[in-house]
């Protein structure tokens, strides 16, 4: 048993000096090392692995998201998930407090928000794609919007082709999941929550100058068309039905909510940034993923400042 124990202490050391003593350049085989020794008993060996991810940074992620994607569902694969969280978060709180400091005042600027905080689900998000992917929702719609005048038309065009034809729709499976928050993952899977369902309508809609925005009305976030000459609600949960107010007051009613009109005026960008963070926070709490619920609440903490 004590050979045992000195073997083992010499190959953690030997692992440990082979890899610290790498430069910047570093292989998936490295990592992999690294990780091995993450899992060595030794308090100094561990901090040590730590400061020499630390100092590797976000240009190690790549090959961390490489070497996750071949790993099966398991301790490790959960490990390797929450240091390329650690590494990344940092970057994301900068860029997400610079776009609240620059102003979240329109659509277009809640759509580059929204995909910063994607990068919470997904460090290595191509923000670009997904943009990509809303142009081209967009063209496709266009030639059977652009020739119908009336506005509820045009209103209704547009969602049945977002919840019909693209066959965005509620994840009733699986409804406080994290990635039914996240704009990339709701546009890959065509699931989400009432709130995000909504955001993908709506930058599609401000992309073909149609005025579709949110309403944050309790429990079952909407869309609303506010148009020149008309002004309505609509459903995401519903493919997109239009709906009265009187519905809406009987559904609050009915979950013992007072209605009150401010509940069914649009919503600012930043009240459904503050929405958003706030259906992380649970779905997060509900995965006791605690360290993850302090940093949204961090970001939380910090929108709340610009309010």
């Amino acid at each position: 048993m004590i050979l045992n124990s000195i073997g083992h202490l010499s190959f953690s050391w030997l692992l440990y000096f082979s890899i610290l003593t790498f430069d910047s350049m570093i292989s998936k085989n490295e990592i992999h090392s690294l990780l091995v020794l993450m899992e060595d008993p030794d308090p100094f060996v561990q901090e040590s692995v730590n400061k020499r991810f630390v100092e590797l940074g976000e240009n190690v992620v790549p090959l961390l998201d490489e070497y996750r994607v071949e790993l099966k569902q398991g301790e490790e694969k959960a490990k390797v998930n929450e240091l390329i969280h650690t590494l990344t978060f940092e970057g994301l709180q900068s860029d997400f407090v610079d776009l609240l400091e620059n102003g979240i005042r329109n659509r277009k600027d809640l759509e580059s928000i929204i995909f910063i905080l994607s990068r919470f689900g997904k460090p290595t998000i191509d923000t670009k794609h997904y943009k990509d992917k809303l142009d081209h929702f967009a063209e496709m719609v266009a030639p059977s919007i652009r020739y119908k005048l009336d506005e509820r038309k045009k209103a209704k065009q547009l969602f049945k082709f977002v919840f019909e034809d693209l066959n965005f729709t509620g994840d009733q499976k699986d409804y406080h999941n994290p990635v039914n928050c996240f704009l990339d993952t709701v546009i890959d899977r065509r699931k989400g929550l009432p709130i995000s369902l909504s955001m993908v309508a709506m930058f599609i809609g401000r992309r073909l100058d149609l005025p579709v925005f949110g309403v944050n009305m309790p429990i079952h976030f909407m869309l609303t068309y506010i148009g020149e000459r008309e002004e309505f609600l609509a459903d995401p949960y519903d493919n997109g039905a239009v709906v009265s107010y009187d519905q809406c007051y009987f559904f609050l009613k009915k979950n013992n909510i007072e209605p009150k009109s401010e509940y069914f005026q649009m919503a600012s960008d930043m009240d459904i940034l503050v929405r958003t963070l706030r259906n992380l926070i649970q779905s997060y709490e509900r995965k006791e993923q605690l360290e993850k619920v302090e940093d949204l609440k961090r970001l939380l903490s910090t929108v709340e400042l610009y309010l």
